[in-house]
């Protein structure tokens, strides 16, 4: 850590003065007109507005922004490009302990409150949040120094090595479990309470299972308690909630996203957006304009969804090249509400709209988190006020469902409380426990590569649940971290590719030069939506024309025809002139960010991770 970052004043709401200067041991007295820890922290207000930063400053106020295998955008993150595109910060990156300072400096104070209830409650809202930081922390750099109390500037434990992964890992379940125990009950949207503390035990408890249960024979693997340990408590957590019958499945999966106000039965924490207030975010703007990354879905995902009857969409024969009428005829019914199919009507509108290549990278257009095309302003960008979810019930469920499986004791009950409560709101068959496996979930391809998971005597029900919860969880940034904890970092290698086009049928030399176009009707309804050419731009009634092999236009893979790549740098000898850009996950490295390299400088004892040089 920087030990100029340990000094960093700390202001409160409305004022000038800091409350560093105590903790820094600079002044013996403190007047009473100055604002200090010694005249602060006296009401529950005080305590209420220190903590608001916490959720400003760590909740995802936009999951729908996160890039993977699974979503992308026309220019794909370092992290999925990997190789010489990721490198060593010299500062940030992650590696910043500000809103810890504030955690242990409120938790330091917090008996200056005569209110021993608000006490109790801010003690639980503070270890829930330190829970939550470092979680964070352990996610991007695995072991890291453990601070719970406030340091002077002098402090030689400014200069501590990283503590082992399994140190911060017991303190963080003895600061959730504290949380658990001091929080209230009442269902509360937009606070924490006890049962998002017991979610967010569910998470990370889930995450640490499976990281040390597939990361166990890599530079990853993680000495200490097992993985199973791990498991039985997310699923005891998890448990816990769906035993307090406090949630439960909103009805409409298309509208939970979309409404402006949040599902309390549902959302367990969410962000609050407000149109009066002008908080807003950007979720329909970045699905309606062409300058917002023109985010989409990969073939890869959408090939997963099953049909509504419950078979693999990938047993049909000629899956891989059917056009985008046939690929998403009678599917779970999600992926119909996650993005434009045919017959795709906007809340609140009347035009049958078709996927637009101008704002979806893929072709597999987002129609999650669209807010109603009545509301004021919502197609604007960052303009939408709709609640995000931070923690649902939905993922209550599958997390359940997960901890079970990898444990091995998973039963067709608990798939009946779990995974098929979920199905039943998508109008889907139930998943049986002796499930057969689908080869396409551990194809090479497309599937999932670790040894240890094609190994694993469950592998059918736990890739089954797998699939649901990608299904389920769509554009909620769940992704990467399954990637990363799964230790399935190959699979952001596999095709990013989209929606499927036939050679053109029309095909006809003149001057010397040959021409083609194709004409494509999108939704069945028999009118020409696109029309892709080389050559002379042709006449033609289709709405979205689109000249083949240019960027601006569309690139297919085998030059006139295949799958939309939008990824890509030119290439000659390519059919289409281009080849897709490169992506290189080093799996010694890239489970885990670089500290900054100023940190390393100004801390002697902190050591790189693993392959950062």
């Amino acid at each position: 850590m920087r030990r100029t970052m340990i000094m960093k004043k700390i202001l409160l709401p409305a004022v000038a003065l800091v409350l560093g200067l105590a903790s820094c041991n600079m002044l013996n007295t403190v007047p009473e007109s100055t604002l200090a820890p010694e005249n602060y922290f006296k009401t529950e207000t005080d305590l209420q507005l220190f903590s608001n930063t916490f959720y400003n400053n760590l909740l995802d106020k936009e999951p729908y922004n996160e890039q993977s295998d699974f979503n992308t955008k026309n220019e794909i993150s370092a992290v999925m490009k990997g190789g010489d595109q990721r490198s060593i910060p010299a500062s940030g990156g992650g590696w910043s302990w500000t809103n810890l300072r504030k955690m242990n400096t409120l938790l330091a104070h917090m008996e200056n409150c005569d209110d021993k209830a608000a006490v109790a409650k801010y003690t639980g809202v503070t270890k829930f949040f330190r829970a939550y930081f470092y979680f964070d922390k352990v996610q991007r750099f695995g072991d890291v120094p453990w601070i719970d109390r406030e340091l002077a500037s002098d402090d030689e434990q400014l200069f501590d090595p990283r503590a082992s992964r399994d140190v911060i890992l017991e303190h963080m379940i003895e600061d959730i479990d504290e949380a658990i125990s001091l929080l209230p009950d009442a269902v509360s949207m937009y606070r924490v309470n006890k049962w998002t503390a017991l979610t967010l035990k569910a998470n990370f408890c889930l995450y640490e299972g499976t990281w040390r249960k597939y990361h166990a024979n890599d530079v990853f693997a993680v000495d200490g308690k097992p993985a199973s340990y791990f498991l039985e408590l997310a699923a005891d957590a998890a448990a816990q909630v769906i035993a307090s019958g406090k949630y439960s499945l909103a009805p409409n999966y298309l509208k939970l996203f979309a409404d402006p106000d949040g599902d309390k039965n549902e959302y367990i924490l969410a962000i609050k957006n407000d149109f009066s207030l002008a908080i807003f975010n950007n979720s329909t703007g970045q699905a309606l304009q062409t300058t917002q990354g023109c985010p989409g879905l990969t073939k890869k995902f959408v090939d997963t969804f099953l049909m509504k009857d419950g078979s693999r969409f990938t047993d049909k024969e000629g899956w891989e090249t059917m056009q985008f009428v046939e690929q998403v005829a009678d599917r779970d019914p999600r992926l119909s509400q996650i993005i434009r199919t045919p017959g795709y009507k906007r809340i609140g509108g009347t035009d049958v709209l078709v996927p637009d290549l101008s704002c979806s990278n893929t072709g597999y257009h987002q129609a999650k988190y669209l807010m109603d095309c009545t509301l004021e302003g919502v197609d604007r960008v960052t303009r939408s006020y709709n609640d995000m979810p931070v923690y649902r019930y939905a993922e209550v469920l599958l997390m359940y469902a997960e901890a079970k499986a990898e444990l091995g004791t998973i039963t067709q009950e608990d798939l009946d409380k779990s995974i098929n409560v979920i199905r039943d709101r998508a109008g889907m068959p139930h998943l049986d426990r002796g499930v057969a496996l689908d080869p396409y979930l551990v194809s090479d391809k497309y599937g999932y590569l670790n040894p240890i998971l094609r190994s694993d005597p469950n592998v059918a029900i736990i890739t089954e649940i797998r699939r649901e919860r990608g299904v389920e969880l769509a554009w909620e940034a769940k992704r990467l971290a399954d990637v990363m904890r799964w230790a399935e970092g190959k699979c952001m290698e596999q095709p990013i590719y989209g929606m499927y086009f036939p050679e053109p049928a029309n095909n006809y030399d003149k001057d010397g030069k040959h021409y083609e176009y194709g004409e494509y009707d999108m939704d069945g309804d028999g009118v020409v939506d696109y029309c892709l050419w080389t050559g002379t731009k042709p006449k033609t009634t289709a709405k979205y024309v689109l000249e083949m092999g240019k960027t601006e236009g569309v690139v297919l893979t085998e030059g006139n025809h295949g799958y939309v790549i939008r990824q890509v740098v030119k290439d000659a000898s390519a059919p289409h002139g281009f080849k897709e850009v490169a992506r290189n996950f080093n799996e010694s490295r890239d489970y885990l960010y670089p500290i900054p390299s100023q940190e390393l400088i100004l801390n002697n004892n902190l050591k790189q991770n693993p392959g950062w040089i």
